[in-house]
This record gives C-alpha cells, structure tokens and sequence, in this order.
C-alpha cells in the first residue's frame, strides 16, 4: 500500500530538488555567518525570479563565487566579473553580480569590526511567532524585514531590499513560514 505524501507548503510541489530544499533547509534556524553571507548573495540573485531558478543554478554559483568565501569574493576584480558575466550556469546580471562582489566587501567589514553577521540578522525576529493556515496569507514585506533592510543599507548592502530580507527571515529560520498543515511546521517550531 502506497503511503500518502506528506503535507507540504504548495510552493515546493511538482519538482524533487523543490521539495528537497523544502524538507531539509528552508526554515531551518542558520546562524553560521558563511552560509547567511551566501543566503544573502542567492537572494539578491532571486529578485525577481523564482527561488527554483536559483537553487537549480546553486552548485554553479558556488564554485563561480569562491564558495561565497567573503574574504576571497572581495578581491574579485573587473575581469572576475567579465568573467561571470560570460558563465551561463548563473544569472548573468552584471549588477547583482558586483552587489554580491561589493556585498562580500561589507561582509569583510563586519568581521574586521567582529560583528556576526548571524546575530546582526537574528536581532530582527519577531518577538511574537506567527503562523498562517494558507500561503495567501503570508506577507511578502514586514515591518522587521524593512528595519533588517534599512540596517544593512546604512551598512553599504546592496540587493537588501525589505522582500528579498524577508525572504531572507523565512529561508534561514528567523521566521516560521511553513503553513500550520505543512509536516515541517512543527518541526521547525521546536527549533
């Protein structure tokens, strides 16, 4: 007798590596600096696309971009980024390339001055947890997201806006968006 599938949000339904990603990463608290620096990056490569477009091109853009290296991804120069440019295993936007060069540059900052970029993130959790029975109610932009924007552009961020930061929150766990009926909700929950 076949099981009944799980319960999942419906954005991830149709594709493996969607629902992969939904299952063992998004939503699951990060609060290494490395790989929020790369969460960062790959969301300011998402605007305006699909998470999907992103994820499916992950693997790429971790060897293209020195493993989201911050301290290597800084001394990328203008023929780096010719080079990206030319390298159609990602999105080949010159200005989000140059904002995750600049980016890694700020990241770089941070460390110099020994701030964790996990904890400058984090500070922006709600204080209260919300949980949504449909995806149509989720927000795309909260007063959080823009506080968290507004503090990495004072910072010299780019790609930071409010939705992409809040994308941001949900991927990396500062947020639970999983829908209450979704199997990973109350696993994250516990978290």
């Amino acid at each position: 007798m076949d099981e009944a599938p799980l319960p999942r949000c419906g954005w991830c339904e149709g594709d493996p590596e969607y629902q992969r990603y939904h299952d063992e990463e998004w939503g699951v608290p990060q609060r290494d600096d490395q790989r929020l620096f790369e969460k960062v990056c790959l969301e300011g490569f998402q605007c305006g696309l699909s998470w999907i477009t992103i994820l499916k091109r992950r693997d790429a853009f971790r060897e293209c971009f020195a493993e989201f290296d911050p301290l290597r991804l800084a001394e990328f120069s203008a023929s780096d980024v010719k080079r990206l440019m030319r390298d159609a295993r990602i999105i080949r936007n010159r200005a989000k390339i140059e904002a995750a060069i600049h980016n890694a540059g700020r990241m770089r900052c941070l460390m110099d001055e020994h701030v964790s970029l996990g904890e400058l993130l984090w500070q922006f959790k709600p204080e209260r947890d919300r949980a949504f029975a449909y995806a149509d109610e989720i927000p795309a932009i909260t007063d959080e997201s823009r506080r968290m924007s507004k503090e990495l552009k004072r910072r010299g961020w780019k790609f930071v806006g409010p939705t992409t930061c809040y994308a941001l929150m949900q991927a990396t766990g500062i947020v639970n968006d999983h829908v209450v009926g979704c199997w990973r909700y109350p696993i994250i929950q516990a978290m």
